[in-house]
């Protein structure tokens, strides 16, 4: 139950002054609904004004405050263009105040001709002119409004203005109450920071570096307690010991050795499984290094031990392909393995969810599908999550609460994550890495080449095909659109370009296509019987085709160094040389420009995903990796890499001397969790 003393900053937007139903349909687009959104929507940055005399003093580009006469109103002859004050300076000079819209009725209310007006906003050219577009004030006395030299400025969208969002977080910190310190009173004076309240204010009021170290910290800090409350809550727990004999995986006929990355993982899992307290270990593995392997290893220490395992899989299309290596890897072994995933109905159903029921089913691979209220588990004993960046903690203890004991739980990623980075998303987990490819693993040939040779690298794709071989065409975006850039490649108009060379032998697949069009098509592909597969984002993990042997990744630029490499990973899986051919736009960032050519240089995942981070930041690594977004919404990455080590241990430290967060700052803490909306964490305490 959240703490009362946080009831006022849960209120919604709508009982602030000036929010009706107009308004908060913009704000929500900004996820601004209650008072703690607005207190938390820190400036983006703040922009400093310099008073001048007249615009000779200023330069083009410069923010100022001036003081101006209008002298004429100029409104555009259809209506729809812009609308224009002329207004003279002390010098005489002749500046345009353009405002477009419905600005123009403020402009005819706040400017009327011949008054004299302080004039605050960026000056710009147009032609031979200056001029100032939509003026950010228009001050009758500039003396009284000495503050607007310095103010926020804060992401918007349409419908608000930046005076609207600062005298709505005005409202917000006037109500903002005095909370318990959290914090340990030692760091807080060895770091001087200010208390929570007064440093929202000041990051409101200016870039004051301690306020916002402060509430990145408190950010932090949550994570970290709430990760340990998971960490506790699994100790606490009373699992069931799982020892295997070996029976089952010595039957494995695998077509390759186990690499000592893989053997040293399977120990790592197997002496986990062997204890009572349920196994949370999580298994990074580079692009290609036998991770599904090893997750069989410990499934099949699941079964030998008299229970059942599952693997959770983000989409059915990974599911499918999974079940289908195990199936296949574990014939010998003699075990049933089934899939279940949304799309089985009827009496399929029925049978799979009767043989999890009476234990004759081993192991089951599915979607979300496997952790529903009507699945039940004669013994599950092991919960295998694959690609677990898509899955959260809350689904990671949904999909354990279905054991009559805590299962284990095996989380794996094929998304490299600096080492630096481990913490902030797998704090509650302990971490196996296979940092080494198996044996026959080809490298693949990694070429940078510019876009103006479009034409000789179709050509090349029609040699390719031509030898029977297959492809994959992967754009940055799916489609055209009115907003951005008209250069950016899209993937319907890519894909209806070569439709016309290659006719039916092109599949198309992206986000946003029904379900069943999309399967359709990759089912298409995986059987080979589409030869070419034009394609975003959405293929970057889980496609296994071995027959596929070239990428081409268009506007190579404008993705990261993780999505490149992930991308990358869908050739080199066969015995064919693989190809993975970066194209470029003409003009590249210095950042763009290294990126590529560090994917020349290496296919160390482990060190492309430090080096992404260091050129990018951490939001591709850690959140929804196509918008970019990271989990924490007030920590820079940079503030990541310096607090997160102090806030896990401060985290540690507090657990073990309070564990159920009882003490004065324990409940101090408690309120931090729910104003930081970490509530999975509290309610795994005792009695929470």
């Amino acid at each position: 139950m959240r703490p009362a003393i946080l009831n006022p900053l849960f209120t919604e937007v709508e009982t602030l002054e000036g929010v009706g139903p107009k308004l908060k349909k913009p704000l929500a687009r900004l996820g601004l609904e209650r008072l703690r959104d607005m207190l938390y929507h820190l400036p983006e940055r703040f922009v400093t004004r310099r008073a001048v005399r007249d615009l000779d003093e200023a330069r083009v580009g410069e923010h100022i405050v001036v003081a101006l006469t209008p002298t004429e109103h100029r409104s555009s002859g259809s209506g729809r263009g812009p609308y224009r004050v002329l207004a003279a300076d002390a010098a005489g000079n002749i500046c345009a105040l353009t405002y477009f819209g419905k600005a123009m009725y403020t402009a005819k209310k706040q400017l009327p001709v011949g008054e004299k007006r302080w004039v605050a906003g960026r000056l710009d050219q147009y032609g031979q002119s200056l001029q100032i577009v939509h003026p950010d004030h228009v001050l009758e006395a500039f003396e009284e409004s000495g503050s607007r030299l310095s103010e926020p400025v804060y992401a918007l969208s349409e419908g608000l203005t930046q005076p609207k969002v600062a005298h709505l977080v005005e409202q917000a910190l006037d109500r903002a109450p005095v909370l318990p310190e959290w914090i340990e009173p030692t760091l807080l004076q060895q770091r001087g920071w200010p208390a929570w309240r007064d440093a929202l204010g000041l990051a409101h009021a200016g870039e004051h570096s301690a306020a916002r170290d402060r509430l990145a910290y408190d950010e932090l800090l949550a994570n970290s307690l709430a990760l340990s409350l998971v960490r506790a809550d699994r100790k606490r727990r009373r699992g069931v010991a799982l020892k295997g004999d070996g029976r089952l995986r010595s039957r494995l006929d695998l077509p390759f050795a186990l690499t000592q990355a893989q053997k040293r993982a399977i120990a790592e899992i197997d002496g986990d499984m062997r204890q009572e307290a349920p196994m949370l270990r999580l298994l990074q593995g580079d692009v290609g290094a036998g991770k599904t392997v090893v997750a069989l290893e410990a499934m099949l220490i699941a079964v030998e031990a008299g229970a059942q395992a599952a693997m959770l899989a983000p989409t059915e299309l990974l599911a499918r392909q999974h079940f289908a290596t195990l199936r296949q890897l574990a014939t010998p072994t003699g075990v049933t393995i089934a899939l279940f995933t949304g799309r089985d109905k009827g009496r399929a159903r029925e049978s799979i969810l009767m043989g999890l029921l009476d234990g004759s089913i081993d192991i089951v691979v599915g979607t979300h599908a496997i952790f529903q209220e009507a699945v039940s588990y004669r013994n599950l004993g092991l919960a295998v999550i694959d690609e677990q960046h898509r899955f959260g903690v809350a689904q990671r203890l949904m999909l354990a609460s279905k054991g009559r004991r805590t299962p284990h739980t095996l989380a794996m990623t094929a998304t490299p994550i600096p080492r630096s980075l481990t913490l902030a998303q797998y704090g509650e987990l302990d971490v196996s890495r296979l940092d080494e490819l198996p044996p026959g693993r080809q490298a693949i040939d990694t070429r940078v080449a510019p876009l103006d040779r479009l034409e000789e690298v179709v050509e090349g794709l029609a040699r390719h095909i031509s030898d029977g071989k297959q492809a994959y065409w992967v754009c940055p975006m799916v489609r055209e659109a009115e907003d951005l850039p008209e250069d950016i490649a899209a993937a319907e108009a890519r894909y209806a370009a070569l439709k016309e060379r290659f006719g039916d032998a092109v599949v198309l697949v992206h986000g946003q296509l029904p379900a069943d069009i999309k399967d359709a098509a990759m089912e298409r592909f995986v059987s080979g019987d589409a030869k070419l597969l034009v394609a975003t984002t959405v293929i970057e993990v889980g496609v296994d085709v071995p027959n596929a042997s070239l990428m081409v990744i268009e506007q190579a630029e404008r993705f990261g160094l993780a999505q490149l490499h992930q991308l990358r990973g869908r050739v080199g899986r066969g015995a064919a040389k693989s190809v993975c051919l970066l194209l470029r736009g003409e003009t590249l960032s210095d950042t763009a420009r290294e990126r590529l050519a560090l994917m020349r240089q290496t296919q160390d995942g482990f060190l492309l995903a430090e080096e992404d981070l260091r050129l990018r930041g951490g939001g591709e690594l850690l959140g929804t990796r196509q918008s970019g977004d990271a989990p924490f919404r007030i920590a820079t990455m940079d503030q990541v890499r310096d607090l997160l080590p102090v806030a896990h241990d401060d985290a540690r430290l507090l657990m073990e001397r309070d564990g159920g967060l009882t003490s004065s700052r324990g409940e101090a803490a408690r309120v931090l969790l729910y104003l930081m909306e970490r509530d999975w964490g509290v309610q795994l305490l005792r009695g929470g």
